[in-house]
């Protein structure tokens, strides 16, 4: 026997022990997939809800046991404090316990569904999750489809991308510039007049005090003249 069956068959096992452990608490929606492919980290993701963090708490548990019995390591388990996503790590096998809103949310499917697996020897062949799921958008009512995009378009006007509030705020900047242009040149017409006489005014001014200056300049010297003969 070749190590690559050996391996397979400690895959299997384990895999049969997780989800014995899963459906002793009443685990829902298990689904297994093949990750050789994807991952050389582990060779099978499995994915089952729980309604409470209580349940989900309770089936981390109930897989820890499980795997230990059937001789492999005790696993290493990730966010049980807070119930809501609980990885258990099991070296080949990945397992992710989720309340049912975060898997939904999530939609780890996607990610690993590929390849999808039995759950048991006997067990029904599963549908893969992408082809299910392009299956169920052909099927949809042009109706639902035209709700879709109008509410893509609502949550991409409600939450813009950061390229689109820059070309909006370059738009409404230029539209503020185009309507204080006329603003500006018709208050610099005045302003160009008042300047203007401004300078006029104080040149004129001098030029006749200049003028003066000089008649009244002479007028001193032609009375200084003729006393200056009699002395």
């Amino acid at each position: 026997m070749t190590t690559s069956t050996v391996a397979k068959k400690d895959t299997q096992k384990l895999q049969r022990a997780i989800v014995d452990g899963l459906e002793d608490v009443k685990a829902q929606d298990i689904v297994v997939f093949d990750t050789e492919h994807l991952s050389a980290l582990f060779e099978r993701v499995i994915i089952a809800s729980g309604t409470s963090n209580r349940q989900t708490k309770a089936l981390a548990a109930s897989v820890r046991d499980a795997v230990r019995e059937a001789g492999f390591p005790k696993p290493r388990v990730e966010g049980e404090a807070n119930g809501e996503w609980i990885i258990v790590d099991c070296a080949q096998v990945v397992v992710h316990i989720m309340q049912p809103n975060f898997r939904q949310y999530y939609h780890l499917e996607e990610l690993w569904g590929e390849k999808p697996v039995r759950l048991k020897l006997g067990a029904a062949k599963p549908v893969v999750a992408k082809a299910a799921a392009s299956a169920a958008k052909e099927k949809a009512a042009p109706a639902t489809l035209k709700r879709s995009n109008a509410a893509k378009k609502g949550v991409a006007e409600a939450f813009p991308s950061k390229a689109q509030v820059k070309k909006n705020e370059a738009a409404a900047a230029k539209k503020t510039a185009a309507k204080k242009a006329p603003a500006r040149s018709s208050a610099a017409a005045p302003a160009k007049k008042t300047a203007a006489k401004t300078i006029v005014v104080p040149a004129a001014a001098k030029t006749v005090a200049k003028a003066a200056a000089k008649k009244v300049a002479a007028k001193k010297v032609a009375a200084k003249k003729p006393a200056a003969r009699k002395a």
